[in-house]
């Protein structure tokens, strides 16, 4: 297809670099005549780049809805910070109101029970160019926003341009779109630099559609408690800061397509706020609010033996979901630290850590060790390496520990008595391996400087893991301490990498194509609070890491790449893994009615992200009749 009206887009996008227009940038106005001269695309319902998709062109609903629900009543739910932004784009340094994003819709959404199926919402036309560098979205014909001014391709313009300003769309949008091509007011392509790839389809989910002709003249940079045109399902109603009501918009013109029936379905959605959870868990059993998520597993055990629990009328219970995998939170060893860059001290200190012992004592066994940066997935290495893996490992034979090619990685279980003697002494052996020895009980090296470690956390509640692994590092000799940084000195703390050990979640979206790079590349290593806090700098992993983004041509092919590289950065030893993305646990009162296929939806939490499982729930009204008490 032709990229440009006789002109190189390339060129434009370097003319308007150099001159520093990032509205030039953002979008290149073409006529009618670029697509018309080439072979019209061939528009699709949605599109997925690793599997085919699951609902045909013809689907009615998503398996996870009921099109029959019926539409009513109130559900009222709780969050913890004040509501103090309306602007409802990242980057304005001031967090946006719980549940805005209910009154926007996106270009394309992903359905909650595939892996990557992406259906279109704001747009019915989804279609990729054979060179898989260009694709075409089509919106919707009767995409209106709630003033009733139709959504048009130069609403998408703005937004893009708006979001170039920001952090957030320079790295999830602008490193990989060369350009936005305007056709006419409902047709546009975007033209990526090299191809696309699944994480490029997923950040447009991500992309929020905003009004070009709401902010003609306003600044649309800045918080803002005047909340500006929707699209979407809701609108705000009332709010004051401890407290949002959202309305359902019942002409809202999405309602009957695809991705949308059967979802949507309460009249009002309230937030109170809760800044405190012990005020919150006193609030759901007294009935002030209708749904809690319980994260401290402390008081899921021990805070809901109450009347309405036994009843039945308050309801505790769980979801397994894969929307998130890997390590839900790891201790980060800082490689710039010269004596954290033996592989052999890196071992050892993740052998200290008894995390059966924490598990049983703290968490009341509810717990799983990630032994994958990719756990919970089939992008996990498991067991030894395939020949498709080795394939992709043996050019780095020379360079590589041997066991990377012919061992599963195991950490050492212990029986959680408290005191795992094998895995210490494995690990003391190490460090002597290393150059570390002990003098006078303390661990020092070969010129008597003492081997220092100051774990770092910002979360309170992560001292009862960290001080039981301070004291099996004194074990060692090593001059281990817990340093616990509040939430204004941790920003710069991190930000000037300062310091040893760091507790952090390292999670990825699944699948985690998309986030390899900002978490292992060399390129990162050195991006204030980027993800490759590790500061992981290693030409091995950076080939693998380009391996596993563009080998997207089939999913068996992505997760081969994913485990070769899951082996490398195991041994490796450049965190010390701790535990999985966990079960959502949530208390509910008895109010609702749910669809009959709602557990295929694994790849969504029930309130979090676009795509909502509530939003598929529905008042039962024979319930919320005789629900006692009932919130007023």
């Amino acid at each position: 297809m032709p990229r440009g009206n006789g002109v190189s887009l390339t060129r434009l996008a370097r003319r308007a670099r150099s001159s520093g227009s990032v509205a030039a940038l953002a979008v290149m106005m073409l006529p009618l005549a670029t697509i018309c001269a080439a072979e019209r695309p061939d528009y699709r319902h949605g599109i997925s780049l690793l599997h085919e998709l699951k609902y045909p062109p013809d689907f009615e609903h998503f398996e996870y809805a009921n099109p029959d629900a019926p539409k009513g009543g109130e559900v009222k739910l709780s969050t913890t910070g004040y509501i103090q932004n309306f602007a409802g784009v990242p980057g304005t340094g001031v967090p946006g109101a719980q549940g805005l994003g209910r009154t926007v819709d996106r270009l394309m959404i992903r359905s909650a029970d595939e892996l990557s199926g992406l259906y279109g919402q704001l747009a019915d036309g989804i279609a990729l160019s054979a060179d898989r560098r260009s694709l075409f979205i089509r919106l919707h014909e009767m995409a209106r926003w709630h003033d009733g001014v139709p959504v048009t391709t130069n609403d998408v313009k703005f937004s893009y341009g708006e979001l170039l300003k920001r952090a957030f769309g320079q790295v999830y949008l602008e490193s990989w779109i060369e350009a936005l091509e305007i056709v006419n007011d409902k047709e546009m392509v975007v033209h990526h630099r090299r191809v696309f790839t699944n994480s490029n389809l997923v950040a447009l989910t991500w992309f929020p559609i905003r009004p070009a002709h709401y902010y003609a003249g306003k600044d649309s940079s800045t918080p803002t408690l005047v909340p500006p045109v929707g699209s979407g399902p809701y609108r705000v109603a009332d709010f004051d800061s401890n407290f949002v009501r959202y309305e359902r918009v019942e002409d809202y013109w999405g309602r009957d397509i695809p991705v949308n029936r059967g979802r949507y379905n309460f009249d009002v959605i309230h937030y109170d706020v809760y800044r405190d959870a012990t005020v919150a868990r006193e609030a759901i059993r007294k009935g002030l609010f209708d749904i809690y998520f319980e994260t401290d597993i402390r008081h899921w055990m021990s805070s809901y033996d109450v009347p309405a629990v036994a009843a039945g009328s308050l309801i505790k219970e769980t979801r397994s979901l894969q929307k998130f995998i890997g390590l839900a939170s790891a201790i980060v060893l800082n490689l710039d630290r010269e004596r954290l860059q033996d592989v052999r001290v890196r071992e050892a200190l993740t052998l200290a850590l008894d995390f059966e012992w924490q598990n049983r004592v703290f968490q009341y066994g509810s717990q799983t060790r990630a032994l994958s940066y990719f756990a919970n997935s089939p992008f996990a290495a498991t067991g030894p390496p395939t020949r498709a893996e080795l394939d992709l490992l043996d050019p780095y034979r020379d360079h590589l520990p041997g066991r990377v090619f012919t061992e599963a990685f195991r950490l050492p279980v212990s029986n959680g008595s408290g005191v795992h003697r094998s895995a210490l002494e494995r690990a003391r052996d190490l460090l002597a391996e290393a150059g570390w020895t002990i003098r006078d009980g303390r661990l020092v090296d070969a010129t008597g400087k003492r081997f220092e470690l100051e774990l770092t956390t910002q979360n309170p509640a992560q001292q009862r893991i960290l001080l039981p692994y301070i004291e099996s590092l004194k074990t060692l000799g090593i001059d281990a301490r817990l340093r616990l940084l509040d939430n204004v000195a941790w920003v710069n703390y991190l930000r000037e990498r300062n310091f040893d050990a760091y507790v952090r979640g390292h999670d990825f979206l699944n699948p985690p194509l998309g986030e390899l790079q900002s978490y292992f590349g060399s390129a990162t290593a050195d991006l204030e609070l980027g993800g490759n806090m590790a500061g992981l700098r290693d030409p091995i992993v950076d080939a693998l890491v380009e391996k596993a983004e563009q080998m997207g041509g089939t999913l068996e092919e992505a997760m081969t790449a994913c485990r070769a590289l899951d082996r490398v950065l195991l041994w490796g030893f450049y965190h010390i893994p701790l535990n999985i993305p966990d079960q959502e646990r949530f208390v509910r009162w008895d109010k609702f009615a749910r669809p009959r296929h709602e557990a295929v939806a694994k790849y969504e939490y029930l309130v979090g992200s676009s795509v909502r499982i509530l939003d598929s729930w529905w008042i039962d009204p024979d319930k919320a009749s005789t629900r006692v008490p009932p919130h007023k």
